[in-house]
């Protein structure tokens, strides 16, 4: 099973801060990989230097095969999905949803004067109800809810046929219900053997789907733990990374983690 992923003792500083400090990691080809810490920990950054859009201050980046700094990143990125709040800001909310997904055929955030094939159309359409949003495809954009608008951007991310799904904060925003059917949907695509190799960012253990099979646990730019989620995902271990004494049950195939109470 080959790397899609490889980090070698990255770094990422800003004004004398490392966002990122000596990281390495690697997610091989099939793995589904959550990175987990509190505000500011590093997360984002983390999957931004995965997507080729930051490189590194230092240390070593390969993402499919290819070395960061030494590859053409406008050949790369089209093998790497990406749905985050940074590229919702850039999709105009006047498109209708068909066309939001049909753009990212060409790398595009909106449609110009390209063509589409048939065979782009169906996948899009495709693409959109394994997400629940067939009956949205006229709807433009920026009328939908929240929800609607993160399976919008995952469906997207999914057009180009990626070797690599990256997912920041996919549930973020969402009440319960829109959560935990966002939580379902992506469990049903991580079980999927076909699916790409997945990197989600979150906050929260309950937003952890079934599937996903391994955890990374950071705290201000440092990596605490990595690796199989039944393993890393422990009191101690969270505890730790946020700093106050929690409790991580799992239930089923689902996770919960609270605090202790004050004495």
């Amino acid at each position: 099973m080959s790397d899609v992923l490889e980090l070698v003792d990255v770094s990422v500083v800003r004004e004398g801060r490392a966002l990122v400090d000596q990281v390495s990691w690697s997610v091989a080809e099939g793995e589904r990989w959550v990175i987990l810490g509190p505000n500011g920990a590093g997360k984002t950054t983390l999957l931004n230097v995965a997507s080729s859009y930051l490189f590194p201050t230092s240390g070593s980046v390969q993402i499919l095969g290819e070395k960061l700094g030494a590859v053409d990143v406008f050949e790369l990125r089209p093998r790497i999905g990406m749905a985050g709040s940074a590229l919702a800001e850039k999709l105009p909310r006047r498109q209708t949803v068909l066309q939001t997904v049909l753009t990212a055929a060409y790398g595009m955030t909106a449609g110009w004067q390209e063509e589409y094939d048939d065979i782009d159309e169906r996948r899009a359409r495709a693409f959109l109800d394994r997400l629940g949003m067939s009956d949205f495809l006229d709807r433009r954009f920026g009328t939908l809810s929240e929800g609607e608008r993160k399976r919008t951007q995952i469906a997207r991310a999914l057009m180009t046929d990626p070797e690599l799904l990256l997912l920041d904060e996919p549930c973020a925003g969402l009440d319960l219900g829109g959560r935990e059917d966002l939580v379902r949907r992506l469990g049903r695509l991580a079980r999927d053997p076909y699916a790409p190799s997945m990197v989600m960012v979150t906050h929260h253990v309950e937003e952890i789907a079934p599937g996903f099979t391994h955890v990374l646990l950071i705290r201000q730019g440092r990596v605490l733990d990595a690796g199989p989620v039944d393993k890393v995902l422990t009191s101690a271990a969270l505890s730790r990374c946020f700093g106050l004494p929690l409790v991580v049950e799992r239930q089923g195939d689902r996770w919960t983690a609270q605090g202790l109470p004050l004495v």
